[in-house]
């Protein structure tokens, strides 16, 4: 099956940016960014974190990745027309995360290795919060395509793309895909010991970024064959056209410094989607605001499509929302070709020269029909999505 005849026909975003996609283009026109102290959980890290405030659907009996899902998913089924169910149509489900993959109560094991016994309530909300089954029990959908992505910092992009793998081959009609993760001690406690936080806002790709903010957030997309659509009366607009993945094994943590496996990734996605470098508008870089990734990341963009090549990261309005990174920047990059412009990469102040590009540093027109999003994960993942606009 061709790849123009995967279609995008649903969008869902919620991050510290906005709890839906209008609130984020508004935020992103204005410039606005909500980074601020954790409130969430006590800490005495004093960076500043990027929370979603007034989320629906949150208990204490789910984990907070579920809550975020849940409510990008239903923003995402609403966009598509699909309010009133999936009828018989083949439905799968492709969500990744990390934080989510853990039990990650510190009062639990806290209790446990003091006492050598603790509550289980934690234990039950980790067992019921894997979060592919939890969506489809959720949203009542009988599947045996129901999968959780865990590969660190590319989960909710490499979801998306065995969504595409699914669709292609013919394994159901329609996927809902993307990924979520949720504020928690434990990866801002890790984060902060790997020394890549920074203690104010994040400056991707600017000169003298000092490291990545925390964010929490889920995006979620609806993917489905143009035929499906076109049955059920939706006219596609977005497109899902390449997916590219290389692994470049060079450090648990850090870049291989050539950025070969993510030049990889990226020029197996514009092969598959049958595209060349000089067709791309934009790119939605991973930018984490981090010396090494944003250097790395930067020079890779700059020899596959040119020194003049626009780009930006949106980190610096949702900070990095780890397994939700590639879900919701592949929403983003949707907006961007729906509407014909891009935001300010917030943050970017001065040219790094041994980056020697720039992201783009004020609202931007966007007038082609293809971009890119790139994911950048631990243990050398690089993962890239091409999305094209009809």
């Amino acid at each position: 099956m061709p790849a123009t005849d995967i279609a995008i026909t649903g969008l869902g975003a919620i991050s510290a940016c906005g709890n839906n996609l209008q609130e984020t283009l508004q935020n992103f026109s204005n410039g606005k960014r909500n980074g601020g102290p954790v409130t969430l959980f006590q800490s005495n890290l004093d960076y500043p974190v990027f929370q979603v405030n007034n989320l629906p659907h949150c208990t204490s009996k789910i984990m907070r990745s579920l809550s975020l899902t849940f409510a990008a998913a239903n923003q995402a089924i609403c966009n598509a027309g699909l309010e009133e169910g999936f009828g018989n149509l083949r439905v799968g489900i492709c969500l990744g995360t990390t934080v989510a993959s853990q039990l990650n109560d510190t009062d639990f094991y806290r209790q446990y290795r003091e006492s050598g016994h603790a509550p289980m309530g934690s234990v039950d909300r980790y067992l019921n919060s894997n979060l592919a089954q939890a969506l489809s029990k959720f949203l009542n959908i009988q599947t045996h395509l129901c999968t959780t992505i865990v590969n660190a910092c590319s989960s909710g992009t490499d979801a998306i793309g065995v969504g595409l793998s699914w669709l292609r081959n013919d394994y159901c009609d329609l996927v809902i895909a993307g990924g979520a993760d949720e504020l928690n001690r434990v990866p801002l406690d890790g984060f902060g010991s790997l020394s890549v936080v920074s203690k104010s806002l994040c400056a991707p790709f600017d000169r003298n970024r000092a490291g990545l903010n925390l964010g929490e957030g889920s995006g979620i997309i609806i993917l489905e064959k143009k035929s499906v659509s076109l049955k059920r009366g939706r006219n596609p607009e977005l497109f899902l056209k390449g997916y590219g993945l290389a692994a470049d094994a060079y450090h648990l943590t850090a870049p291989r410094p050539d950025g070969s496996g993510l030049e990889q990734a990226l020029i197996q996605a514009l092969n598959e989607a049958r595209i060349g470098p000089g067709d791309i508008s934009f790119i939605n870089a991973h930018g984490t605001a981090t010396k090494d990734n944003d250097l790395v990341e930067a020079r890779v963009l700059a020899r596959v499509f040119g020194p003049k090549v626009k780009f930006l990261s949106t980190k610096g309005f949702t900070g990095h929302t780890l397994g939700a990174a590639g879900g919701l920047e592949a929403v983003f990059t949707c907006l961007g070709l729906c509407n014909g412009w891009i935001p300010a990469s917030p943050g970017f102040k001065d040219l790094d020269p041994e980056i020697g590009i720039a992201p783009v540093d004020q609202k931007t027109q966007i007038s082609g029909k293809y971009a890119v999003s790139t994911s950048l994960a631990f243990g050398g993942n690089n993962s890239a999505l091409i999305i094209a606009k009809n």
